[in-house]
């Protein structure tokens, strides 16, 4: 399968910019993002979006950005994956992360298949990890999960082994949202219904516990739409922005009646518990 990539000079480059602009970018059909390197590059499946999708996606930018196109070879993504990016990965000496095509890993109490091309939540990042230690450490046992912006599904799988009875899953990309069905089948995991949409689905079910491993923008925007899902003494955890963006995110939340938690920090990014 052929991919483009999508490179971006921003002319304000900063982590704020970088994150509106995923943002934008993440509304069209794009499939992974690295923001690593000088330039801001994104990836997608030859012939999924156009020159002038993204130019209007740039025009509605609050600052100006050039991108240029370039096809990617014909490789074996798996395997480029394998080598450079996604190894097995242990969290918290507990749950193990793995891709079908690693032959060799160590054991765990839990173990998460994920079928990664190229797919944002293999719990590489460090906003997935922390926000599976926050998992690890609560009592799922009968408990309802809303996991948005699911991405891969890992949370929500990982919810599902620790004895959550149900797991709803929301991401705005339908690649997410197939990515999640598959990634669900190739865990045994029967009590996750995935949505294609954003917190505009949400409706009269209520849940025990919001997961948001999305963006600071985005979490900032929608969290009282979140709140008002939220059983009584549920709790709310977020994650996806840095540890300087946690002020904005802790006076939001408490101007809404939340009380924070627990704080988990991995290389200045942030996951944050708040309880209703």
């Amino acid at each position: 399968m052929n991919y483009i990539k999508a490179s971006f000079k921003i002319s304000s480059d900063n982590e704020t910019n970088r994150e509106i602009l995923m943002a934008y970018l993440a509304q069209l059909d794009f499939e992974s993002f690295d923001d690593s390197g000088d330039e801001f590059l994104a990836f997608f499946r030859t012939g999924a979006v156009s020159e002038q999708d993204i130019e209007q996606s740039l025009a509605a930018l609050p600052f100006q950005a050039k991108f240029s196109l370039e096809e990617m070879p014909d490789v074996n993504w798996n395997e480029e994956w394998e080598k450079n990016y996604f190894q097995p990965l242990l969290i918290n000496n507990q749950v193990l992360i793995r891709a079908p095509f690693h032959k060799e890993f160590p054991e765990a109490q839990y173990e998460i298949v994920i079928e990664p091309n190229m797919a944002f939540g293999t719990g590489n990042h460090e906003t997935t990890s922390l926000m599976m230690q926050h998992l690890s450490d609560l009592n799922l046992k009968d408990c309802d999960i809303l996991d948005m912006g699911c991405g891969t599904g890992i949370l929500g799988i990982y919810a599902s082994m620790l004895g959550a009875k149900t797991v709803t899953a929301i991401d705005i990309d339908s690649w997410s949202f197939e990515a999640t069905i598959e990634n669900s089948r190739l865990n045994q995991v029967n009590n996750l219904e995935a949505f294609i949409g954003d917190a505009q689905l949400l409706g009269n079910k209520q849940f025990d516990i919001v997961l948001a491993n999305i963006q600071k923008n985005i979490i900032l925007q929608d969290i009282e739409k979140y709140i008002s899902v939220l059983n009584d003494e549920g709790m709310l955890i977020v994650s996806g922005f840095y540890q300087q963006d946690l002020e904005d995110i802790m006076g939001k939340a408490a101007e809404l009646g939340l009380r924070k938690l627990e704080i988990k920090e991995q290389n200045k990014w942030i996951a944050c518990a708040f309880q209703k």
